[in-house]
């Protein structure tokens, strides 16, 4: 297969409800505040519009090698993550994402600098099925990988292999010639 096509598995969707979700805890906050009642007017529609905006331009997909995560609505972002890299990734699932039936998936990698994971979803369907899909994808991935690192050192042997028998052949030329 040529490296530089990828064969796309999944394309993961996210929850209608994702933005409720995300403007739930701030409406809480100002509708708990007798100052914040008049704002919660105002952070409704335009967070709902902000959150939409920003869901509508996320997409997560699994290629055969990779897990390619695009966010953002001023600033986009795009992440490829390899998926030799992944050392983990994990379910989360808090009150409020259990209310809304929402988990969030972590993804750490290996050489990933700080604390915290590298990547955080939230709010993709079905996060346990994508979760498995992706490991099941690494683990096939390493199977492969070793094989294919076995051939190149057996290219490697076979070359140097050749180059000695080259060189003996011109040695042996060389003392016939004299």
């Amino acid at each position: 297969m040529d490296s530089n096509q990828e064969t796309s598995i999944k394309h993961a969707e996210f929850a209608a409800n994702l933005g409720q979700y995300w403007l739930t805890p701030f409406a809480i906050i100002l509708a708990l505040s007798v100052v914040g009642i008049p704002l919660l007017l105002l952070w409704l529609p335009i967070g709902s519009i902000f959150t939409r905006r920003y869901i509508d331009n996320m997409s997560t997909e699994l290629t055969d090698r990779k897990l390619i995560v695009r966010k953002g609505i001023f600033t986009r972002t795009e992440n490829s993550v390899p998926l030799d890299k992944i050392t983990d990734m994990a379910l989360i699932q808090g009150p409020l994402m259990r209310f809304f039936k929402l988990h969030q998936l972590t993804i750490e990698t290996a050489g990933q600098s700080g604390t915290g994971a590298l990547l955080s979803l939230t709010g993709i369907i079905d996060a346990a099925e994508f979760r498995s899909l992706v490991l099941e994808q690494k683990e096939k991935l390493s199977q492969i990988e070793p094989n294919t690192a076995q051939d190149e050192n057996n290219d490697a042997s076979v070359i140097s292999l050749l180059q000695e028998i080259s060189d003996t052949l011109k040695r042996i030329e060389s003392n016939s010639k004299s």
